[in-house]
């Protein structure tokens, strides 16, 4: 049998760790432990354990610990703030990927470019690319206004599809016919168009084919309606024509830019927004004799032939109001909305095009203004306001060309293409955003080019290109939070650690303090 002194020696020699555990914990308790042995009865002993008195000179006030408390008390609110605001601060992380984007995938251009020189009539806007893709002159997303020469609207929008349907020119003749329509000049015209209340002009090349091919059927239909209208006894229409290579200052004013071109001028239209000059309609149907005629015999019907005002009842048929419509009266155009392209390289075309018209390569001017081109979806501005932080990264190349204006000033002489070459990068930001529920991931992508512009001549007709190239890798952005148990864990250190290190300080202070003493006291050290 164990004696019960060397039980309690054995049981203290096993049970010191635990002790001395407890005895950090809780200073000062009263603990009943039960002490098992192996092999013997459970023995119930009352153990006192009693913390170490603190020495009574650590616990008397004094100045330097009040100081030294003062400035423990100060570390701790300057480190528990930039604890805090490094909580707060959202790190971010860049790296450069390889774009992922499937083979299906399609790249957004919203774009609004203005030319002051190019008419509604003939502006077109064409997509090709590098696979073989080649869409000409698109209008489903496409809308375009006409503009003055300083860029502002003159008008409604303007809808291409009459001027781009197919025209029959009936057969082609090759014998002459002799003139029927009067050759106008720039001195006549004014005083013809007040005296009669229909002019119709043919406005053309003797070098268009277009031309060529409509004059045996003007001429022939000229010859009709003046037979049956005669300019002497009725005197309510005239037809005309006009060569642009002649009269080149007539077919600006009337901001001729494609040949043939046949408008329709009214008496009595006469608008001061043009400088005075008459307004007039366009004559977009079909370009065989049958057709004028038919289209000239319904305008003149409603005139009263001796009083040559309108009739109360005056109109025309459906079919012939669809091809007139009003002339433009300036010769600009703003081409806005949007299309959709392969994430391939490719071009933007905007140009002059019709497939019944002439243009004089020399005398087009492709001057524009950029008012907006981006590339990709446009971040939400309610997204953006969340996303501040991410203000250095993002917004900073997706508009680059925006609000910049590529005039020819003619010093490049005829021909004068203007071409911009964009390299297009993907931004792609991973980040979190604080909502009243809590955090969320959203994901955000933005596309970013550089664009060079050079302006070049050509033997062709002058355009408005846009290269763009896409860039097959991509910038990704990542935002990492801090947890918030991070957060607390460096908080408890910052306070350990500020006690631990005053604790140690105000040791050393203390102690030097009565080391000094005692050497002033004369002691042995």
């Amino acid at each position: 049998m164990v004696s019960p002194t060397k039980l309690k020696s054995v049981d203290f020699y096993r049970c010191g760790p635990l002790i001395s555990l407890l005895h950090f914990l809780f200073p000062v308790m009263h603990v009943r432990m039960n002490m098992h042995i192996v092999g013997m009865n459970v023995i119930s002993l009352p153990l006192w354990i009693v913390v170490k008195k603190i020495p009574r000179d650590l616990t008397e006030a004094s100045l330097s610990g009040a100081g030294l408390s003062i400035v423990a008390a100060l570390v701790m609110m300057l480190l528990f703030g930039m604890e805090l605001s490094s909580y707060l601060e959202v790190t971010t992380t860049t790296a450069v990927v390889v774009d992922k984007s499937s083979d299906g995938d399609f790249l957004r251009i919203d774009f609004n470019i203005s030319f002051p020189a190019l008419s509604c009539e003939f502006a077109s806007l064409d997509v090709n690319d590098v696979l073989g893709t080649n869409r000409l002159n698109i209008t489903k997303t496409v809308r375009k206004f006409p503009i003055d020469p300083h860029l502002k609207a003159t008008g409604g929008e303007f809808h291409s599809g009459l001027a781009s349907h197919h025209i029959n020119h009936g057969e082609e003749i090759k014998q002459e016919f002799p003139d029927g329509a009067i050759q106008l000049t720039n001195g006549g015209f004014q005083s013809l168009s007040h005296h009669f209340p229909l002019l119709i002009v043919n406005f053309n090349a003797p070098w268009c084919y277009w031309s060529n091919r409509l004059k045996p059927s003007w001429e022939k239909a000229a010859t009709i309606i003046k037979q049956r209208y005669n300019p002497d006894t009725d005197g309510r229409v005239l037809l005309g024509s006009v060569d642009c290579t002649e009269e080149p200052a007539l077919c600006r004013r009337n901001h001729i830019q494609g040949y043939p071109s046949i408008r329709i001028f009214r008496k009595g239209n006469d608008l001061k927004e043009d400088h005075g000059h008459h307004e007039h309609e366009s004559y977009y149907g079909d370009r065989d004799t049958e057709s004028i005629v038919k289209m000239v015999d319904e305008l003149v019907a409603p005139i009263h032939p001796e009083t040559h005002k309108l009739a109360l009842d005056w109109g025309i048929s459906n079919d012939t109001a669809k091809l007139l419509k009003k002339a433009p009266v300036t010769g600009g155009c703003r081409v806005e909305g949007y299309v959709r392209v392969k994430k391939v390289p490719g071009n933007l075309v905007i140009s002059a095009h019709s497939g019944a018209h002439s243009f004089d390569s020399s005398q087009m001017n492709m001057s524009h203004v950029v008012t907006h081109l981006s590339f990709g979806r446009m971040i939400d501005t309610r997204l953006l306001t969340d996303l501040k932080r991410l203000l250095p990264y993002l917004g900073q190349s997706h508009d680059k060309l925006d609000e910049k204006a590529f005039i020819n000033q003619h010093e490049f002489g005829a021909n004068v293409t203007i071409e911009h070459y964009l390299q297009i990068v993907k931004t792609f930001v991973d980040t979190v955003i604080t909502r009243r529920y809590g955090q969320e991931h959203s994901l955000t992508e933005e596309h970013e080019y550089t664009a060079h512009s050079s302006i070049t001549q050509t033997y062709y007709l002058p355009v408005a290109k846009f290269h763009f190239e896409l860039s097959p890798m991509q910038i990704l952005i990542t935002e990492n939070p801090k947890s918030f148990s991070h957060f607390i864990t460096n908080l408890c250190a910052i306070i350990g650690g500020v006690f631990t290190v005053a604790g140690i300080i105000d040791s050393v202070l203390h102690n030097t303090i009565r080391l000094i003493k005692k050497v002033e006291l004369g002691k042995n050290i």
